[in-house]
C-alpha cells in the first residue's frame, strides 16, 4: 500500500504547524492508521542569527502555515487530516488535495530517497571494493535497499564469513 502514498500539503493557522503535526501523529497512533498516513513533516531550515553581537543557530520554518503529509488519499485519511484542530484545508483547487511531484517535494526540503538500480541480485558473485577486504569475492545473500546495505558471504582463509557492506562497496563479477 506504500506505493499509493503521495505527498500532500496542508494549510494550517500560522504558528500551529508543530501542534497540527503532533495532533495528526497522535490520531494516526491511536487509530492505527500508519498504512494511510505515513509521514508528517514541517519543513524547516537551520539559520544563524546574530542578535546583540551573539551568534546562535536557530531552526526556522521554511513555509510558515504549511505541513507536508505522505499519505494514501482515501475518505478516511482526508477526514482525519481535515478535521484536525488547526488545519484550514488541503492545498489544491477548491481545497481538493493535489499530490506533489518528487521534484516539488525535494524543493520543499524533504528528503526523498532516490531510486536505486543495482546490477547484482541475491545469489550473484560480487567483488568487494573500497574496504579492508578489497579484492575478495563473495556471493550476495541479502540486499537491504532502505538501509543501503548488502550482505555478502565471503570466503576468507578457507572459511565463509558474512560481511555487511554498503551497496557501493561491491560490484558484480561479469561471467
Amino acid at each position: 500500500m506504500s506505493e499509493a502514498a503521495k505527498w500532500y500539503v496542508v494549510h494550517t493557522y500560522s504558528g500551529y504547524e508543530n501542534k497540527v503535526k503532533s495532533n495528526i501523529e497522535r490520531v494516526v497512533e491511536n487509530r492505527k492508521l500508519h498504512d494511510l498516513i505515513q509521514e508528517v513533516k514541517v519543513p524547516t531550515e537551520r539559520v544563524t542569527e546574530i542578535t546583540e553581537g551573539k551568534t546562535k543557530e536557530v531552526e526556522r520554518k521554511t513555509y510558515p502555515g504549511y505541513v507536508l503529509l505522505k499519505m494514501v488519499y482515501t475518505d478516511d485519511s482526508w477526514y482525519v487530516v481535515r478535521n484536525t484542530r488547526g488545519v484550514t484545508g488541503f492545498v489544491g483547487p477548491g481545497s481538493e488535495p493535489t499530490p506533489l511531484s518528487e521534484a516539488e517535494v525535494r524543493a520543499l526540503g524533504v528528503d526523498v530517497p532516490a531510486a536505486v538500480s543495482l546490477d547484482f541480485n541475491v545469489g550473484d558473485q560480487v567483488q568487494v571494493c573500497g574496504t579492508a577486504m578489497d579484492g575478495f569475492v563473495g556471493v550476495v545473500q541479502e540486499i537491504d535497499l532502505e538501509g543501503g546495505t548488502v550482505k555478502v558471504l565471503v570466503s576468507m582463509f578457507g572459511r565463509d564469513t558474512e560481511a555487511a557492506l554498503a551497496l557501493n562497496q561491491v560490484r558484480k563479477i561479469e561471467d
